[in-house]
């Protein structure tokens, strides 16, 4: 690869279940590249079949960055991800490879690609434990109340994110300031959007096939290892539905089709994010089917490239 064209990298987005891992493993093994884990919670140790990692064998497949490098028990940030992820960068560039950053955690991806800014205001436990108790939506109501800007641009029923903002508006007596992007990168964006009907049924099958892979018996292993209930509940859909049915709230049959409803709503607020962002390039029309998004990748990759 030449000097001009080390900075180079491309960024695989969509929502869950769409097929963006499959696809990044392909293009990265085509054109000398290495993936970093662009998901809030595959960087987590011991949950694998929640977070839907790839497995060992793909990770053999093509080098993986950022999966199984934090403590479930201890709350990885988006500023952590964003440190290591632009050290992950610079490692494969200085290796002539193309960094494919593949993932669905839209905060994270803008962060690390966008250079975003992130307001250095140090946790407040104290506030935290009050804001915990509160429901997401009286935390987003609160936060529309002091900072309305902010609360138009955040997903309301994301309690770790609305009780960041509320926190850096207590902390600095004002609105979270604007996001200033500073990219140092050449970008391709590349998105993966299957028709509703189809990513629905995805949404369903892979749910299925993580239940009969024993996705139930890793929350009790990590149950176990001690991770609290609140923690579970702050570690997403799988992890909280599941501790709700192990502590005996709720019916295995009502936890499987609450999950699997909760599943398709994230999956919508996924892509209500990724629709911000005019530069991605969606290799599947909302409405067609059968276009070979692997083909339609390949060509955009080699002309970004070369």
């Amino acid at each position: 690869m030449a000097e001009n064209q080390r900075k180079k990298i491309v960024v695989i987005v969509g929502p869950t279940a769409s097929g963006k891992s499959d696809l990044g493993i392909k293009l990265a093994r085509k054109f000398n590249g290495e993936i970093i884990s662009a998901d809030s919670r595959q960087v987590y140790k011991r949950m694998d079949i929640g977070t839907g990692k790839v497995t060992k064998k793909e990770q053999r497949l093509v080098k993986h960055h950022l999966l199984d490098i934090a403590n479930p028990k201890k709350v990885f940030t988006v500023s952590d991800f964003k440190r290591l992820g632009e050290k992950s960068i610079k490692n494969i560039l200085s290796k002539n490879k193309i960094p494919f950053v593949v993932g669905g955690t839209g905060f994270y991806i803008d962060a690390l690609v966008k250079n975003s800014t992130i307001p250095e205001v140090p946790p407040n436990k104290k506030l935290r434990a009050g804001l915990e108790k509160m429901s997401a939506e009286d935390l987003y109501n609160k936060l529309n109340k002091l900072d309305p800007k902010k609360a138009q641009n955040i997903d309301k029923k994301n309690k770790r994110r609305l009780i960041r903002a509320l926190e850096i508006i207590e902390m600095t007596g004002k609105p979270v300031p604007s996001v200033k992007e500073s990219p140092e990168y050449e970008v391709l964006y590349l998105g993966i959007n299957p028709p509703k009907n189809i990513l629905e049924k995805k949404i369903k099958l892979r749910l299925e096939k993580r239940l009969k892979q024993g996705m139930v018996k890793e929350v009790k292993r990590l149950i176990a290892q001690g991770i609290n209930k609140k923690r579970l509940f702050d570690l997403g859909l799988e992890y909280r539905w599941l501790s709700e049915y192990l502590s005996g709230k709720i019916s295995y049959d009502e936890m499987r089709s609450s999950l699997l409803r909760a599943i398709i709503k994230y999956s919508k607020r996924q892509m209500t994010w990724f629709k911000r962002n005019k530069e991605i390039h969606w290799l599947v029309p909302s409405k067609a089917e059968g276009i070979k998004t692997e083909k339609q990748a390949e060509k955009l990759v080699r002309k970004f490239i070369f």
